[in-house]
């Protein structure tokens, strides 16, 4: 039987499979926030939940919120990456700004943590966040490019406002597990893996481990 963490990967995989595929559709079930083994919310969320509850009761807020605030507010509660993806929230007092770290756990990426930067714009849903990954992890990537910027459909061309937060991790999960170099932002690496599959594992490979590449050096993330 696999274990609770190998199940949960799995489940991720498959959502984040849905979520990259070029007409997702949204659930109409939203996904219930993760809880932990004694069956409470994690510390940071009942946090969270009770900042927007006091606001939502307050007859007089220091400024108004604007349209993503306040579709950010919903989405926080259906937040979902299962054991690859962690979302952290620097200030709880702006959702607007906040990291996520994935953690692939298969590919040729496993075993480092990846910590992308979300800005959510004040239009947001009718605009997606605007997502890169930290410069502090440069990798080798055909979809991510050596400035951190990241080349995924749904936030892009197929955006749509009923997609959410969720939606976007997925995607960034699946682009660990399934790379799509007919799409890509670094070309190098996009022919490289196009041409010959293990050369480019063993640029990876080195590359993760603070290998220097084609001119640049690249952090230690194993």
């Amino acid at each position: 039987m696999l274990s609770l963490k190998k199940k949960r990967a799995e489940e991720a995989k498959a959502k984040a499979a849905q979520a990259a595929s070029e007409n997702p559709t949204p659930s109409v079930n939203s996904p219930t926030p993760p809880a932990s083994e004694t069956g409470e919310a994690a510390p940071q969320q009942v946090a969270i939940f009770n900042r927007f509850k006091k606001d939502k009761n307050a007859q007089t807020t220091g400024k108004k919120r604007t349209p993503g605030e306040i579709r950010i507010q919903r989405d926080i509660g259906e937040l979902d990456g299962g054991d690859v993806a962690e979302t952290i929230f620097p200030n709880p007092d702006d959702l607007t700004r906040f990291t996520v770290k994935v953690t692939p756990d298969s590919g040729f990426w496993k075993g480092a943590e990846y910590p992308f930067n979300f800005d959510i714009p004040p239009d947001y849903p009718h605009k997606p966040p605007k997502v890169t990954l930290a410069k502090t992890c440069k990798i080798y990537h055909p979809n991510i490019n050596l400035e951190g910027n990241v080349c995924l459909n749904i936030l892009r061309e197929d955006w749509k406002p009923v997609l959410d937060i969720n939606a976007v991790i997925y995607g960034l999960i699946y682009l660990f597990y399934e790379p799509n170099p007919n799409d890509p932002l670094n070309h190098e690496a996009a022919d490289l893996f196009r041409r010959d599959i293990n050369r480019f594992r063993q640029v990876v490979y080195k590359t993760l481990r603070g290998g220097y590449y084609n001119g640049e050096t690249f952090p230690r993330l194993v």
